[in-house]
């Protein structure tokens, strides 16, 4: 036990928790039943960008060493592993063979237990929805110290709370996932500029079918015409022959300048005027065409940069991804967007992307409709600015990441998401003395001492 000042990858909020490390999974169940803290919390790599994986005064369970492969079915692409495994260990291990996470989020620094937990999606929800459905079987460790093997048939009901629960139904050992046969490390790369939010949304509306993964950049500070303006990109995993075409082997994985950000970077550094200077020179820059790209640069651009989350100053920054229905989303984002040039609160990193339909996951964050992702500094006012648009969010039938979040409130999130009460319902029942709590559970009152 080690008492430690932690935060998520935004760095606010910051907590001093009670950090346990244990090296194989009976000690996951020792550590609960030793009670050498009020209430204990799961975290894997640190990568949720809020308080969900904090536990003021309370205990962290880090899974980061639980990270063994306990066995592979070749055919049918079916990893069992701990839940400290990585996506990053995935695609060392079995990208060379030919397999890659069938959902991945922008980082390849998150486990499979925080995957699940958050219930991750890709850039691929819109065909494929969440990390859930590939999920075949998971083993949980509830705060009672039973062992349950949770699926879509046994222990159904726990299964579903459990993805996107935020790790407060229990302790996730480790899981089966099944992963996709891919024939090369690279992707077909179609880049597409749309010089306003409505040509955005009909290029999002028109072309997403037929594509595995897409995502869109958007210009947050543009105003007027070109309100919503985007580059956005439309990917396939490439073949064999696309990347023998282009010169590389499939699965070579170009490895660039390894670069770092060695310190907090000055606050002032990021400010609407060179924000916007950066967003006019990123979309000029953007020309419309096909590209082979790496995976590493389609998936996951930031993982190249060490400690980029230092760039946001010495106070860090709070990423805000909410999601809007589709018959609310045009009006939704127009508002959003709007306030937030007005503002004056740049976002460095902004990201638009397409959902597909709604999940059985009781806390899962997709529904069909838009998702849009700020990265934004903390700076005086900003968490009386974002409830300023958890209230447009509300208004519009959408809902907040639970993931990402730092600032919404109780409130908010049980207008957000109406299956909460049969999420309690059986976390109360798993968790009878409420052991398992987070800093998130607390401020957002899904368990008592909030």
């Amino acid at each position: 036990m080690n008492p430690t000042v932690l935060g998520g990858w935004g760095r606010f909020p910051l907590a001093c928790c009670q950090v346990f490390r244990p090296e194989r999974r009976a000690a996951v169940a020792q550590t609960l039943a030793a009670k050498a803290a009020p209430t204990f919390i799961a975290r894997g790599l640190g990568r949720s960008y809020g308080d969900a994986a904090l536990n003021a005064d309370g205990g962290v369970i880090v899974h980061d060493r639980l990270d063994r492969v306990l066995g592979f079915d070749a055919a049918r692409g079916v990893l069992h592993c701990e839940a400290g495994v990585s996506i990053a260990d995935i695609l060392r291990w079995w990208l060379p063979r030919g397999w890659f996470p069938s959902v991945t989020p922008g980082t390849k620094c998150v486990t499979l237990g925080g995957a699940i937990a958050a219930d991750i999606h890709g850039k691929n929800h819109h065909r494929d929805g969440t990390i859930a459905a590939f999920v075949d079987e998971l083993t949980l460790l509830t705060a009672e110290g039973e062992t349950l093997r949770c699926s879509r048939t046994e222990h159904a009901d726990v299964f579903w709370a459990t993805v996107g629960g935020m790790g407060l139904t229990g302790m996730i050992l480790d899981a089966r996932l099944r992963l996709r046969r891919v024939e090369t490390a690279w992707l077909r790369v179609d880049y597409r500029k749309a010089p306003d939010l409505d040509e955005t949304l009909s290029v999002f509306a028109s072309s997403d079918a037929g594509s595995l993964y897409s995502v869109a950049w958007i210009d947050c500070l543009a105003r007027g015409r070109a309100t919503g303006r985007t580059v956005i990109m439309h990917g396939e995993h490439a073949t064999v022959a696309d990347a023998r075409a282009a010169g590389h082997a499939p699965f070579e994985m170009p490895r660039g300048a390894a670069a770092t950000v060695p310190i907090d970077m000055p606050g002032a550094l990021l400010n609407s005027l060179s924000v916007r200077v950066f967003n006019t020179v990123y979309y000029a820059a953007h020309r419309e065409a096909r590209r082979l790209v790496s995976v590493n640069r389609f998936f996951y651009p930031l993982d190249g940069v060490a400690h980029w989350n230092r760039l946001y100053g010495r106070r860090g920054f709070a990423q805000y991804q909410i999601v809007l229905p589709l018959d609310e989303a045009r009006r939704g984002l127009v508002t959003l967007l709007e306030r937030l040039s007005r503002s004056g609160r740049p976002s460095f990193l902004a990201v638009l992307k397409r959902f597909g339909p709604e999940g059985p996951g009781l806390l899962s964050f997709p529904r069909a409709g838009y998702t849009l992702a700020l990265d934004l500094p903390v700076r005086d006012g900003l968490v009386a600015f974002l409830r300023e648009l958890d209230r447009v969010v509300l208004a519009r039938g959408g809902r907040v990441y639970l993931a990402k979040d730092a600032t919404t409130t109780p409130e908010a999130v049980r207008a957000m998401y109406p299956r909460l009460d049969e999420f309690l319902a059986i976390k109360a029942r798993l968790d009878p003395r409420g052991v398992l709590s987070s800093s998130l559970a607390r401020r957002l009152g899904l368990v008592s001492g909030g």
